[in-house]
């Protein structure tokens, strides 16, 4: 199976503008192709992952990426999927977000010489003359078919700047620039990202009388149509330290049966055979099969050491077979006792694992707290300073979180 093929068989492909031309380019490894990220925080999420996956893919067939890093169109915001404006951000603010991405990517991609280049289009964009630049692009786009694209259309009731509005065309330039710089003959997004792409590929046409191609990636839903990667907290973050990698192992050991096998197929490096057999797993082999999903993207993102310790720690609360060392820890101070003593619903406040003594009272009232495997049913519970010295208590709330108190 060719790289274009495989790339269907795993539903990552959602729409493109000549398959043909683009399946040949791909499978030859012809393809210059760039996939665009704007510096909206200082790390990526699991709603960069898939791009970030298939560029790997990508790379691996001898095709060559380029990341292109929105230190210019940062500046504008783009309203895909929006229904507010974006934060306004400084270019000091944008660079720092820059430098974080690079880092991050370097696990995914091979940046050496003439493998890939990481590119930001503050390059050509910031030194833009509005009035040449209107000049040169304005001409080539209408208004009226702008307006029917669903990044605007969407946001027609609420409002739309027109800082927003420039954003397909900054983007539409940006593949241009790239088709002339770095013989850019291809842009992937996210299929949020259709009518920004064909502006840039009619642009290409129009000004040059070339052909370059666009392909979309399918967005990453779970079976409720939502986008995954957010949880009630925000969202699941590639840097550790904003998502640690036990949290991040923890994410997608818990998605909806009905999700697994598709994340398998998307987002890990597993052969499409073996994943092709899980088809007729049900029941406990399901679990097996998130264990699998979590473990191989928790390495991908952190590395194998980290992807083992969350996989030990994760075993040792749900399966008993496993160390505890590697379970989130909260540490106590001797302040937080008062005569020796703290109360359950403090330490569910302190450890994270509620929002607030109060929030903290409904989960002992509802039976949905656990200590070292008990259940908790009294909201004056109390535990001596002792009893967390050592190996320390593991508190649980739910099914999904949980934590190892210990003392300073």
């Amino acid at each position: 199976m060719q790289i274009y093929e495989e790339l269907v068989a795993r539903g990552l492909i959602a729409q493109v503008t000549n398959e043909e031309e683009i399946k040949k380019m791909v499978n030859e490894g012809k393809a210059v192709f760039y996939i665009g990220f704007d510096p909206t925080a200082d790390s990526l999420h699991v709603g960069h992952f898939m791009a970030l996956c298939l560029m790997k893919r990508l790379q691996m067939a001898g095709n060559r990426p380029i990341a292109l890093i929105g230190g210019g169109t940062g500046m504008i915001g783009d309203p895909s999927g929006r229904s507010d404006m974006r934060t306004m951000m400084t270019p000091e603010i944008i660079q720092h977000n820059c430098d974080c991405f690079k880092k991050q990517m370097s696990r995914f991609i091979d940046f050496s010489e003439g493998k890939a280049m990481m590119v930001n289009n503050a390059e050509w964009l910031l030194g833009l003359n509005y009035i040449e630049f209107l000049r040169e692009v304005g001409p080539h786009f209408s208004v009226n078919n702008m307006l029917r694209a669903e990044c605007y259309k969407q946001r027609m009731e609420k409002g739309l700047s027109f800082l927003e509005f420039n954003y397909m065309i900054m983007q539409s330039y940006d593949f241009y620039e790239l088709f002339q710089r770095y013989g850019c003959n291809m842009q992937f997004g996210g299929d949020d990202q259709w009518s920004n792409m064909l502006g840039g590929t009619e642009l290409i046409r129009r000004k040059l009388g070339k052909d370059a191609h666009a392909m979309t990636i399918t967005l990453l839903l779970n079976s409720e149509g939502k986008k995954m990667g957010k949880t009630q907290s925000g969202a699941v973050w590639l840097d550790p330290e904003k998502t640690t990698p036990f949290d991040f192992y923890q994410y997608w050991r818990n998605v909806a049966d009905a999700d697994v096998l598709k994340c398998l197929r998307m987002l890990t490096f597993l052969p499409i055979e073996q994943i092709d057999e899980m088809d007729q797993w049900e029941g406990s082999q399901l679990n097996t099969a998130k264990e699998i999903l979590a473990y191989e993207l928790t390495k991908l993102v952190h590395g194998e050491e980290e992807a083992d310790k969350a996989q030990e720690g994760a075993r040792a609360l749900f399966s008993a077979g496993g160390s505890t060392e590697n379970m989130p820890i909260c540490e106590l101070a001797d302040e937080d006792f008062k005569d020796g003593s703290i109360d359950i619903l403090s330490v569910l406040h302190k450890s994270g694992l509620s929002a607030s003594r109060s929030e903290a009272r409904r989960n002992v009232e509802q039976g949905g707290v656990s200590v070292d495997g008990e259940a908790v049913k009294d909201v004056k519970a109390v535990y001596a300073r002792s009893q967390f010295e050592g190996e320390g208590m593991v508190f649980k709330r739910g099914k999904k979180k949980f934590v190892k108190v210990v003392v300073k």
